[in-house]
């Protein structure tokens, strides 16, 4: 995951330059989409978790050359963002105070201004060399088994108080009391009046209090969950609790045109991507739908199962990552990530665009294999492509049926 999501950020960068890759991570619909094609359990909270933390390792080492730098992580790791931000300030010019200020901020709004019944536990704060940044945070609700994720954006951020989410997702618990609601403005001017004023009138209010003057008086700041005021997008990431991807999970249209686009790639298409030696047919698809992340319009992710189909999970599901696959797609993209940077006019990361946009053509043919009869098949050759889990390092191969006998290598 280091490797893989290190060369996906570079072609990203590459292409659409750095706050292109800060925009994404605010997506959570991309992010969700990300991890899954990176070989997490497609709908586990841990996606956040590794997504982060694979992010640090894989692009600490890039800093200097792409701009981006990433801080915190889960746990411990998450208290040391002040000081990691402070560091990262100091070596390109930052203002390294204001950022570990922001990230304070940040954490103190998600886990006292917004009380959903979930704990912080994750705090990752992604900022380039430019001062711009992302802020990814996840809470827990232990009782409930259950995660929620805040995603934060400097781009078009007017105020920490009023509405300044990019995204909150995640189950609902009732309803909640969030003051930093564009709503709530009466409620903090209400406290802020209170604890301006003189101590004794807030003693004063503190004898009548009762339990309906308090619901009352923060009336204005219990808002339904996820909701982000109107001038945002309704559009929610809702994980289901099943743990095996379903058919309904994907949108089967745009799975039928990715598998299309890569049995159909031939050498007058794709000739520098084909000459590399070892391609095979099913890394095609994987990196038909690695394109799909780097090239996507943000509505293309509105099925995030659908990516763990590239290189499947580590659960398992939809079937154990296939390493030879996983290797060889590493492979082919930091090499045309690489041929692209030294020099400009080689074909092979332009060649695995092109699998992104003639997937989205081939949507709209009808025939191709379905949701059912892909997973069927990945499962049942996994063995050959060195299918792995969490749980165990190689499946065996499938028992072979009465009366026939298994082939070498299978």
């Amino acid at each position: 995951m280091t490797r893989l999501g290190a060369v996906l950020t570079e072609a990203i960068v590459h292409h659409y330059g750095r706050e292109e890759f800060l925009r994404r991570l605010a997506s959570p619909f991309w992010f969700q989409s990300f991890g899954a094609v990176m070989g997490m359990d497609w709908h586990s909270s841990g996606i956040t978790t590794s997504v982060i933390g694979a992010l640090k390792r894989g692009l600490t080492p890039l800093s200097a050359e792409l701009g981006i730098h990433v801080c915190g992580g889960r746990g411990r790791h998450s208290r040391r963002t002040p000081g990691e931000l402070m560091d990262v300030g100091d070596r390109v010019g930052l203002d390294g105070a204001a950022l570990a200020r922001t990230s304070r901020l940040v954490a103190k709004i998600d886990s006292a201004a917004v009380q959903d019944g979930f704990e912080l536990y994750l705090h990752g704060f992604f900022v380039t060399d430019d001062g711009a940044w992302v802020v990814v945070q996840q809470g827990m609700n232990g009782a409930r088994g259950e995660a929620r994720r805040y995603h934060w954006t400097s781009e078009g951020l007017g105020s920490f108080v009023a509405d300044p989410h990019a995204a909150i997702e995640g189950p609902g618990t009732g309803r909640i009391v969030n003051l930093v609601d564009e709503r709530a403005r009466r409620a903090r001017a209400a406290q802020m009046t209170l604890v301006a004023g003189d101590p004794e009138r807030a003693v004063a209010a503190l004898r009548h209090w009762s339990p309906e003057a308090a619901v009352q008086a923060t009336s204005e700041a219990l808002i339904e969950p996820a909701t982000h005021g109107p001038s945002k997008p309704r559009l929610h990431l809702t994980m289901p609790r099943h743990h095996a991807v379903h058919a309904s999970d994907v949108i089967e249209r745009r799975l039928r045109g990715t598998i299309l686009a890569a049995q159909s790639a031939r050498p007058p298409d794709f000739p520098s991507l084909l000459l590399t030696p070892g391609l095979g047919a099913r890394t095609l698809l994987a990196l038909a739908m690695a394109a799909e992340v780097i090239h996507g319009a943000p509505c293309r992710f509105t099925d995030p199962a659908r990516f763990s189909l590239a290189l499947g999970g580590k659960d398992g599901h939809p079937f154990p990552v296939p390493l030879e696959v996983y290797d060889e797609t590493i492979r082919v993209l930091q090499d045309a990530v690489r041929r692209a940077r030294r020099l400009p006019g080689d074909d092979r990361l332009a060649a695995i665009g092109r699998l992104d946009r003639q997937a989205r053509w081939l949507e709209r043919r009808t025939d191709g294999p379905g949701f059912e009869e892909f997973v069927a098949r990945e499962r049942a050759r996994s063995h050959v492509l060195g299918g792995r889990t969490a749980g165990r390092r190689r499946p065996s191969a499938p028992p072979p049926a009465r009366g026939q006998r298994r082939l070498p290598g299978l």
